[in-house]
């Protein structure tokens, strides 16, 4: 009996002393292939970026990829938890977004997800409280943009957006507020992201001759409609949702996305914004760092940059509760998240609570249009 005790207490110190020296686990779902991997790359460009230690503790990364797959996202997070993360970075999208929720609430993980869309964080329920996302919902990203569009005159309007919960959630807030502004809407039209072609859709918007479309979709998939409407002659302004900001939808789109406005954190134009914007010197000194090891600049990279931002901010406080690997230290970190008060990242301050899991205002959010080729800041904080 004595010896049965002596083995088991050898046991329990072993297991201890795992758990003591337990690595943070951060587990990483992109989309790097498929239909959204121009997005999906510079997310994982800027984790690779990521810190190798939080507070003195050994970061350990996995990287999955879901091939844009909504099906092969949950399978994804499953995975992930079966491997013990700590905390899921990820997916992009709010289709896979919003298929991950009943996996990640049944494994009580913290979730920083890479989509915009309100109905991931709210209404704020069980499962959603292990949802957050460094990325304004979308009717903040619309009010800024309809905001512009009443002061450069827009009376009417029509929207192509991608049939995928991202376009249905971007026509659902652009109805609601374009409308109470007094901005009629005539057409919306669909489309699927791997189509080559909109132009029966651009024909019937164009026979609407509205003052403005807005076209919504993730990546190089906004440059389909925008090309059409500008071969078929369209000389309304085009807007287009802040999914489309990244260089492939510059490099692909030339000449036909020249004079487009976006909405999206000023993050990309960081060096233009006034001094004393409480977001400019992150916003700069990661661009620098982003474009130093891969060329070019991202707003996506900036985006996954403050995710790790408030996991950082986070981590500390968790410590002090548990151990990572553990079920605590996960319920620690989601608390700790749910409590981030002025965390200053690249693309917007944040300060969440129970019932916002965003804490992004309209400090995050400007208007920025295509000049000559590259990104120019029209308008910071789009409400004032």
């Amino acid at each position: 009996m004595k010896r049965y005790a002596i083995a088991l207490s050898v046991v329990l110190l072993f297991v201890a002393s795992i758990c003591a020296f337990a690595d943070i686990t951060i587990g990483v779902d992109l989309s790097t292939t498929g239909p959204m991997a121009s997005v999906g790359i510079e997310f994982k460009n800027a984790a690779l970026l990521g810190p190798s230690t939080i507070a003195g503790e050994k970061v350990r990364y996995i990287f999955l990829d879901n091939n844009s797959d909504p099906t092969t996202a949950v399978q994804n997070a499953k995975r992930l938890s079966q491997d013990n993360i700590d905390v899921l970075i990820g997916p992009p999208g709010t289709s896979l977004a919003l298929a991950v929720i009943d996996t990640i609430a049944q494994a009580k993980v913290p979730t920083l997800c890479l989509a915009s869309a309100s109905a991931i964080v709210s209404p704020m329920d069980e499962k959603r409280k292990w949802m957050f996302k460094a990325v304004a919902n979308d009717d903040v990203f619309v009010a800024a943009m309809v905001n512009h569009m009443t002061r450069v005159g827009v009376k009417t309007l029509s929207l192509v957006v991608s049939n995928d919960p991202y376009g249905e959630s971007w026509a659902n807030e652009t109805n609601k507020i374009a409308s109470a502004k007094g901005i009629k809407i005539l057409r919306v039209e669909r489309f699927e992201r791997t189509d080559n072609s909109t132009t029966p859709q651009t024909m019937r918007i164009m026979s609407g001759h509205p003052d403005a479309v807005l076209i919504v979709a993730v990546g190089t998939p906004a440059v389909t409609p925008q090309r059409s409407l500008v071969e078929h002659g369209y000389k309304g302004k085009i807007y287009q949702s802040g999914g489309a900001v990244n260089q492939d939808f510059l490099r692909l789109g030339g000449k036909f996305v020249e004079g487009t406005y976006l909405v999206q954190s000023p993050a990309i134009v960081a060096e233009q914004l006034p001094n004393g914007y409480p977001t400019k010197k992150v916003a700069v000194d990661f661009l620098k760092l982003y474009q130093s090891k891969y060329g070019t600049r991202s707003y996506f990279g900036a985006q996954m940059w403050d995710e790790l931002k408030l996991v950082e901010a986070a981590v500390p406080v968790a410590l002090k509760s548990a151990r990572p690997g553990t079920l605590e230290f996960r319920e620690a970190l989601r608390s700790a998240l749910e409590k981030s008060k002025g965390v200053v990242g690249a693309t917007a301050v944040f300060t969440m609570s129970p019932t916002d899991h965003t804490g992004i205002n309209e400090l995050g959010v400007s208007v920025i249009k295509v000049v000559n080729g590259t990104w120019k800041l029209e308008q910071a904080a789009a409400f004032k």
